[in-house]
């Protein structure tokens, strides 16, 4: 036998049979991979009906540029539309934000002219508009009428409200003096604020000339109106007239309002005429209340400030107060306004509000008060006035369901009820007894004084009617002319007169002699003894021939 032993090997060798699984997994992997990094999204968009879909026909265009494709389309649960599933290619990843717009092109007739006839040939598709809003959505709502505007288009986008939707359609124009400056986008019915609501969208550079003032009104049709001056017709642009339109614009004499934002809401007035009988639209509620007959008051009726209109009455509030029950004395009927700070010249804005009412609050503290007037003395009509009444108890503003109260006063016949009212109270309360007791004792005194003063009288005219008191006169009346005689010797051309004048000339001279004696005498006074020396005469006598 053979010396030879098997040779035992512990290490394990690779087998060729295992190359081919390897490989095809790593193709396979970077296959997915590949796929995975290059596959596009798949999409979700909701329509409300499949007219022009068809499942792996249907592309998606971007530019007129295929980037997806229907693979499927289901109805919803609720049956209230379908649902297409859309895979996009990678490059359109990006295009997907949260306001990107999705609809069916179609050939359709409307207020913008005809459209999508390529389409009756080739097939409907559904065209992409990238949006500007954040990535990442997968769902969308389709639009069941193509975009009017695009999303990065400079200008302004509005919405428009009111109360009726009249013959305003997507497609319009909205114009200015007459330029078409933008389109209604769409239209639809709020029915939980009962209101036609409009979206609008102004291009640019019109947008610049809407502020916080302008006023939009429907401009469909023809309007006629008659008036003393004769015949007024306004119409619009020939397309506004068969198919209705949006015109706007600022009332006259307002000043410049402030910058409006996108997505703000302005009320669509029926007429140019209605925007200037309300060219405001910024405003605030009060309620005021009265005690006096509120006859002739009704909605609609003005509110003033010293004459000047700032608002108007919008209702009486009975339901409210029998809501909250009539006391026996009989409660204050309340009255709900309207009051607009831009009659008052503050900008028509929301800032205005929160000035106007720090100014009713100051003005409560210094006397302002809310009165009835009569406006119309012939139709008894009532307005509601605002004044300030200093002298008024002070008072602070209270609240009326959600309403601010603003404190009232009595004026007119209503207040002059009250002074009586208060007077006659205050009459009934004097003591009228005890006053009419010491009148009595003060007439009775009175009585006595006037028997006085009567006896005083009679003895007055006694004494006036003696013989010797009306001999007094004429004897006075010959005193003062022998008085008239004697004054009448002393003039200057009477003779007592000039002798006495005489005789005082005679007395100045005697004391003048006297004078001069004396002062020698003063000198010299043996004068009187011896005789005195002549003295030499200094000055040499004048020679006569």
């Amino acid at each position: 036998m053979s010396d030879m032993k098997p040779s035992v090997s512990s290490g394990r060798k690779f087998s060729a049979i295992w190359i081919l699984p390897v490989v095809t997994l790593i193709v396979g992997v970077s296959i997915v991979f590949n796929s995975i990094m290059t596959e596009g999204p798949i999409i979700t968009v909701n329509f409300d009906t499949a007219n022009g879909l068809e499942v792996g026909k249907t592309k998606v265009r971007l530019l007129n540029v295929d980037v997806g494709l229907v693979e499927d389309v289901a109805l919803k649960k609720d049956m209230s539309g379908v649902t297409a599933t859309i895979k996009l290619e990678r490059e359109a990843q990006s295009l997907l934000r949260e306001d990107t717009r999705f609809w069916i092109v179609r050939a359709r007739v409307g207020a913008g002219g005809v459209s999508g006839l390529g389409t009756i040939l080739g097939g409907g598709y559904i065209e992409m508009a990238p949006g500007i809003g954040p990535e990442g959505t997968r769902a969308f709502v389709g639009l069941e009428e193509p975009p009017l505007t695009p999303l990065d288009a400079p200008g302004l986008r509005l919405s428009l409200f009111s109360q009726r939707a009249g013959s305003i359609t997507t497609g319009d124009s909205v114009l200015y003096r007459g330029y078409k400056a933008g389109r209604v986008e769409s239209l639809v019915f709020d029915t939980e604020k009962n209101q036609a609501r409009y979206d609008i969208f102004i291009d640019a550079p019109f947008h610049e000339l809407v502020d916080s003032t302008t006023r939009f009104w429907d401009t469909s049709g023809i309007s006629l109106k008659a008036s003393a001056e004769g015949f007024e017709l306004h119409t619009g642009s020939l397309d506004t007239i068969l198919l209705g339109g949006v015109a706007f614009a600022s009332p006259p004499g307002l000043p410049t309002g402030d910058q409006v934002e996108n997505g703000e809401e302005f009320q669509l007035y029926k007429s140019y005429d209605s925007i200037l009988k309300n060219p405001y639209q910024h405003g605030m509620y009060y309620v005021v209340s009265f005690r006096q007959s509120v006859r002739g008051l009704s909605p609609g009726a003005p509110v003033e400030y010293r004459g000047i209109k700032i608002g108007r009455v919008e209702r009486i509030l009975m339901e409210e107060l029998l809501t909250q029950g009539i006391t026996a004395a009989g409660s204050a009927i309340p009255i709900l306004i309207y009051v607009e700070p831009g009659r008052m010249s503050l900008p028509d804005s929301l800032d205005s509000i929160s000035t106007f009412k720090q100014i009713v609050e100051r003005g409560i503290d210094n006397g302002l008060r809310a009165t009835l007037q009569i406006g119309n003395l012939l139709t008894g009509k009532q307005l509601i006035s605002f004044d300030f009444f200093p002298d008024e108890v002070p008072a602070e503003l209270g609240m009326f369901e959600q309403y601010t109260l603003i404190p009232t006063v009595e004026t007119g016949v209503g207040r002059l009820e009250n002074q009586v009212r208060i007077f006659m109270d205050t009459l009934n309360a004097l003591p009228l007894e005890a006053i009419v007791a010491e009148a009595n004792t003060v007439l009775g005194d009175a009585d006595k004084t006037v028997v006085s003063l009567t006896a005083t009288l009679n003895s007055v005219n006694s004494l006036l009617d003696n013989n010797d008191s009306k001999a007094l006169p004429g004897e006075l009346v010959a005193t003062l002319a022998e008085l008239r005689n004697a004054l009448a010797g002393l003039t200057p051309e009477s003779k007592i007169y000039q002798s006495l004048g005489a005789s005082v000339n005679s007395l100045n001279s005697t004391l003048e002699s006297l004078d001069g004696l004396l002062r020698k005498l003063s000198i010299k006074p043996n004068t009187l003894l011896f005789p005195p020396t002549p003295e030499p005469d200094l000055i040499p006598e004048v020679r006569t021939r």
